[in-house]
């Protein structure tokens, strides 16, 4: 059995969106569960009416990414667990391969297809990526915006992709569940250097893809990405680099990074990225997670 496990936030009508492209999947032993992560929109009563089939999870919380995925993990009766962002569509073969190739590889603990961008089916958004760099605590998807042919291999990848990656259940069961602390962006990152470093493998299936509907011209940052990509930057590095290289990249941090970046948000008038990049380094330099530093509340991740 496969449990397929998304995350809901106030977006009914993507979801159910994804919901028909899985119920026309020609793997049939599948179990769909939708976390729906304090949306204001009642989602299970629209998954419902046309996908009675559908377990829907309730959290009256937003407990950002890896906590709504960690829910659905709880509830997973299946074998392999394939999370999926709600908002990607699923050709009807791609989670076929994936399960037939986990089956004969155990040494694979993590498994993600390409993907191609919904509005520009002919460009890659995801085929694997490179590892963290310990200077800068950023790494770069391969083949970005590139035009890329499916291929039917298997290769080796520094980190699955967090909207499409699927993960034998006695795997999460060694590792433990997502980190939660991350709530948004480089959970999957963390999680994945954990698996490897149990001696499992991180793969990218050349041959299966998914649409995915962030769009092309999309990348523009909000002060709530720019928040979390920050914090969660030093945080990964924090638990994933030894202490010599976890200086280095701080110093770089300190002396290159937060310069540059401060220096180019306000030359172009973006005074709350500014803020939000200054709010998520001070995260890590405040121990009353109550306390705000430049109108942000580090215990209210809703906001």
């Amino acid at each position: 059995m496969v449990s397929i496990i998304t995350v809901n936030y106030n977006q009914t009508q993507v979801t159910l969106d994804l919901l028909k492209s899985l119920a026309l999947q020609d793997y049939q032993d599948l179990e769909i569960i939708v976390v729906d992560n304090g949306s204001k929109e009642l989602v299970q009563h629209e998954v419902s009416k046309t996908y009675p089939w559908v377990k829907v999870i309730r959290s009256e919380k937003n407990l950002g990414f890896a906590g709504g995925n960690n829910l659905g993990i709880r509830a997973a009766q299946g074998d392999y667990l394939f999370f999926v962002n709600n908002d990607t569509v699923i050709p009807e073969n791609t989670i076929r391969r994936m399960v037939s190739y986990l089956d004969k590889n155990k040494e694979v603990g993590m498994l993600s297809p390409m993907i191609y961008y919904f509005d520009k089916k002919d460009t890659l958004q995801y085929a694997g990526s490179t590892e963290v760099n310990t200077i800068t605590g950023r790494n770069e998807s391969i083949g970005f915006h590139q035009q890329w042919r499916l291929e039917d291999r298997y290769v080796e990848t520094a980190y699955p992709h967090g909207a499409a990656m699927m993960i034998p259940r006695r795997v999460i069961d060694e590792v433990g569940e997502m980190p939660e602390n991350f709530f948004l962006y480089y959970e999957e990152l963390d999680w994945c250097s954990k698996i490897k470093n149990l001696g499992y493998k991180a793969q990218v299936d050349y041959g299966g893809y998914i649409l995915h509907k962030e769009s092309v011209s999309t990348g523009k940052l909000s002060s709530l990405k720019t928040y979390f990509i920050t914090r969660n930057r030093i945080l990964f590095m924090r638990r994933n680099v030894k202490l010599l290289r976890r200086m280095v990249f701080l110093l770089f941090f300190i002396l290159v990074a937060l310069p540059k970046n401060i220096f180019m948000h306000l030359l172009k008038g973006e005074r709350e990225l500014a803020k939000a990049f200054l709010a998520g380094v001070s995260w890590h330099f405040i121990h009353n997670r109550n306390s705000k530093v430049l109108g942000y509340k580090f215990n209210d991740l809703n906001a």
